[in-house]
């Protein structure tokens, strides 16, 4: 089978990856929190703080990508996350960006860079490189994670689990829906590890025998319930984005376990008074 052709931006030369319209929702929600919270993060920048306040994306893309369908180059969230923080008076001091590919990674550090900007950056899947992410960044200091996998298989829980170990972390997670909604039935055959993965011990709290809305809904709960069990909460305000057609496509879930960082997410999350979750 031919690979497909690598797409590059005139712009810069660089490759650029392939979004759907709705992409530049979940860019919205993210600046808009960024420029929303910069008087938190100055707390624990200099010369008020020394713990730092860093990004974290471990499926960051290459930093630019085409709209499918048009001929528009949009900003990548990593991108769109450096001039929020930038321009919001209160930049973060770090950045820590990952893709499981190492021509998306490259990209993304030189275009964080043409923007007078660092980044550390990591290759390999996102499970692995969160533990060297971890032994990075300074656990005094205040974090932000935006988790942005194409389906459920990307999202082991593993992952938020080993986040929340950080006192100070949100996150911002993006939950397929559509992934969800098609692949329910065979994720949820004993045997198919995707769901094991994503709300481990799902199987002796969630009946199974009950119809696919149902199921798909307290499969969810469950999911959110294990989160509070680490000590943190979602945010009460779960946008969910649907398609042009307007096909239901994902949720976006905030986790902090300030009420401050909860409010500003709840304040700024709704951008067109659009449905949330269920």
């Amino acid at each position: 089978m031919s690979k497909k052709p690598i797409k590059l931006d005139p712009a810069d030369g660089l490759v650029v990856g392939a979004v759907g319209p709705w992409a530049t929702e979940k860019h919205d929600r993210l600046r808009k929190y960024i420029q929303a919270s910069h008087g938190a993060r100055a707390k624990f920048l200099p010369p008020v703080g020394t713990g730092g306040a860093s990004y974290i994306e471990l499926y960051s893309g290459a930093g630019r990508s085409l709209i499918t369908g048009t001929n528009q180059i949009i900003d990548g969230s990593a991108v769109v996350a450096f001039k929020a923080g930038r321009d919001s008076g209160h930049q973060f001091s770090e950045m820590h960006l990952s893709d499981l590919e190492a021509q998306n990674s490259s990209a993304l550090a030189q275009r964080i860079k043409a923007l007078g900007g660092t980044a550390t950056s990591y290759v390999g899947d996102a499970d692995i490189v969160v533990d060297q992410v971890m032994n990075a960044i300074n656990f005094r200091g205040l974090h932000l994670a935006f988790l942005d996998p194409f389906n459920l298989a990307q999202l082991p829980f593993s992952i938020i689990e080993r986040m929340l170990r950080v006192q100070r972390m949100d996150m911002i997670i993006h939950v397929s829906l559509q992934d969800l909604q098609r692949n329910l039935d065979e994720y949820s055959r004993v045997g198919d590890p995707t769901l094991d993965n994503f709300a481990p011990g799902w199987r002796s709290a969630v009946d199974v025998r009950q119809s696919m809305a149902a199921l798909r809904a307290a499969l969810i709960e469950y999911w959110l319930g294990a989160i509070r069990s680490l000590g943190t909460h979602p945010a009460t305000g779960i946008p969910l984005i649907v398609g042009e057609r307007n096909q239901r496509l994902y949720w976006l879930v905030f986790i902090s376990s300030n009420p401050l960082g909860q409010k500003l997410w709840n304040d700024v999350q709704n951008l067109r008074g659009q449905g949330s979750l269920f």
